[in-house]
């Protein structure tokens, strides 16, 4: 076996010397010149793979730093920068436009808290409601910036397009927010942006989307809002009620609860969670107002959140009552039910709301007319009687606007 230089890894070759008579010495074969003499360039060590091993940091040496707060109530934090949140509740309480009361505050720069008076990029991850139909006139009937907020959709081919699939599209996600500036993104709804080889309701397999998410939101300082709903079940922990694995609750660092109020016949948000602030916020009434805007194609009638003020009951206390044994208050909870299923996206005539009720589920039109109230349920006029005779329609008022009006036997072709 040669010997080597240890300066440039070159083979060492014996070479012939007369001093005080014919001797040899060892020298490197590129100069000839003695191993400590050697002028070749020295040969680098070739690169090392990576070996997963512990990284330890003093905490000595960790700066720390005051929470900050991207949505700030009154001086009170609600969403922190660079986390992961979630806006949970049932079907028709409003959480989407929700979503998009904070996107429109994002884009304009009239979120209270530190974006106040600096806009910012907004990416809404779209997977059931329309953009042309429903999103976009939300968005102009908030007051959005419609110049800031991003459709994202993952191209497949040259032709094709798919919703965001996480964990897969993590980094193309990441570049999408660093390249544009992105303070918030939108997840709507988060469930349906997971794998389908993730088994949502499974912790461990949920937190290898969650977990990698929220450091993604605190790499890049941006929100992930993900929207979800509640499931079937009862209790007055709102947080615990998110469809899915305790994950949905225990991985994110803010929970927004929403419902509806039967008894108050108002809309009502809860922090369940605040991870990194104050645990007793006060609740927010609001309510879904209908605004008109003007389209190239007429005039759209478009839900729009709006705050008014501090609520009586929170989530909690409203998940309780529903759950007590008042027959009268049973009664309007299972009212308010019935009408969210039944109203779920499409206009329903009166009369037969009405029958349904009454013949299938027992309810009583006086019941029925408060579950209407509580939930501001919109009724309108159309032409679908015969020889054009006018009809009463119900629909639900986050869904009216953007619902094609119904047709009937009078209705114009």
């Amino acid at each position: 076996m040669s010997k080597k230089c240890k300066r440039c890894g070159a083979d060492l070759v014996s070479l012939p010397h007369q001093i005080d008579g014919w001797g040899e010495y060892y020298a490197c074969a590129g100069c000839e010149h003695k191993p400590e003499g050697c002028t070749c360039e020295p040969k680098e060590a070739p690169a090392q793979p990576f070996a997963r091993r512990i990284k330890l940091t003093r905490a000595s040496e960790i700066e720390p730093e005051p929470v900050e707060w991207m949505w700030e109530d009154n001086g009170r934090g609600r969403i922190p920068s660079g986390a992961l949140a979630v806006a949970a509740g049932r079907e028709g309480t409003g959480k989407s436009s929700f979503g998009i009361w904070m996107a429109a505050g994002v884009t304009t720069g009239t979120l209270p808290g530190p974006l106040l008076g600096r806009p910012h990029d907004v990416i809404y991850v779209a997977v059931e409601d329309s953009w042309k139909h429903t999103l976009v006139p939300r968005l102009i009937a908030a007051g959005a910036n419609l110049d800031r907020v991003w459709r994202a959709e993952v191209e497949i081919s040259e032709d094709e397009t798919s919703t965001i699939n996480l964990p897969n599209d993590f980094a193309l996600l990441e570049d999408s927010i660093a390249h544009n500036g992105v303070k918030l993104v939108i997840l709507d709804p988060l469930i349906s942006t997971i794998s389908a080889g993730i088994d949502t309701h499974k912790e461990r397999s949920v937190r290898m989307v969650l977990d990698p998410l929220a450091r993604l939101g605190d790499r890049t300082g941006c929100v992930m809002l993900g929207i979800a709903h509640f499931g079937k079940g009862a209790g007055t922990d709102a947080s615990s009620l998110i469809t899915g694995s305790g994950a949905f609750k225990n991985v994110p660092r803010a929970v927004l609860a929403f419902a509806v109020d039967p008894d108050e016949g108002t809309r009502v948000m809860t922090q369940s969670k605040n991870s990194l602030g104050l645990a007793d916020l006060p609740s927010l009434a609001y309510n879904i107002e209908s605004v008109k805007i003007e389209t190239k194609k007429g005039t759209a009638d478009v839900g729009k959140f709006v705050f008014c003020g501090e609520a009586p009951r929170s989530v909690g206390e409203i998940l309780a009552s529903n759950g007590d044994d008042s027959e009268q208050r049973n009664d309007k909870a299972g009212a308010v039910e019935f009408l969210i299923e039944a109203l779920a996206g499409g206009w329903r005539k009166t009369t037969e709301i009405q029958e349904e009720a009454k013949q299938i589920h027992g309810i009583s039109e006086r019941t029925l007319n408060r579950a209407r109230k509580s939930l501001a349920v919109v009724a309108k006029n159309f032409p679908t009687g015969p020889n054009g005779k006018g009809e009463w329609w119900l629909a639900l008022p986050e869904q009216s606007a953007t619902l094609p009006d119904p047709e009937g036997k009078g209705a114009k072709p």
